[in-house]
């Protein structure tokens, strides 16, 4: 049975969750206080986990933070603020994902659904846009082994969070090629992803940070106005 941990410390809220998600088949483990969010989290080593941003305790960010340094497990995060600054904070921080309070139990359960479908925090649809082997790629000096899942920048090992490595892979792998926002929300969150697709500019952004000299102004992964991406093809 699929492990969820919930991280609600609104009562109402956490037990009518608990009922719809044991209702579809989860196994659900709550916890009210941010403090104690972590330590549920070691002991219990759920499949996913449901954090909400405001709580006593630990807030939720620095709960995704932390566990994320340690660990690849999906997490999508609950915010009462539909603000993109809020949005931006969770996916930096390496959320997979973000629910805007008020949701229905359905629309949650859907976003679980397709998480675990792509295989959690792992890892993406791993080349849908066109078919690709694990033999490790290069280009503009970024080297991309799928295989032990590892990514070089001029021969030094870049440490990477599932979806940023799942992003540059398919950017690597298809170096030259416009890539539409489409086709890469579609191989590395899936066809059936119902988020905010600027979940694809903030995993951009990060991946400058990471891999460019000057991310201000980037020479690897190239912006193509009004219709996505494309990765550099040229030796550095």
């Amino acid at each position: 049975m699929t492990k969820l941990l919930l991280v609600e410390d609104e009562r109402s809220i956490a037990e009518a969750l608990t009922v719809s998600l044991e209702a579809e088949g989860f196994e659900v483990v709550w916890v009210a206080d941010g403090s104690e969010a972590v330590a549920a989290w070691e002991r219990t080593r759920p499949d996913l986990i449901v954090l909400d941003v405001m709580l006593p305790g630990m807030s939720g960010t620095e709960i995704c933070r932390t566990i994320r340094a340690r660990s690849d497990v999906a997490i999508i995060m609950l915010t009462a603020r539909d603000t993109e600054v809020d949005r931006v904070v969770g996916l930096e921080l390496g959320a997979d994902d973000y629910v805007t309070k008020p949701f229905s139990s359905r629309e949650l359960v859907a976003r679980i659904r397709a998480i675990l479908r792509r295989g959690g925090g792992g890892g993406g649809a791993g080349g849908a846009v066109g078919a690709v082997d694990d033999v490790p790629v290069e280009a503009a000096g970024v080297r991309i082994d799928r295989s032990r899942r590892e990514v070089s920048v001029d021969g030094a090992l870049v440490d990477l969070a599932p979806k940023e490595f799942d992003l540059i892979a398919t950017l690597v792998e298809h170096a030259g090629r416009v890539l539409t926002r489409r086709q890469l929300i579609d191989d590395v969150w899936g066809s059936d992803y119902v988020g905010d697709t600027k979940t694809l500019d903030v995993h951009i952004r990060r991946l400058r940070r990471r891999i460019e000299a000057d991310p201000a102004n980037p020479s690897r992964i190239q912006t193509i106005r009004g219709v996505g991406y494309r990765f550099s093809d040229r030796d550095r």
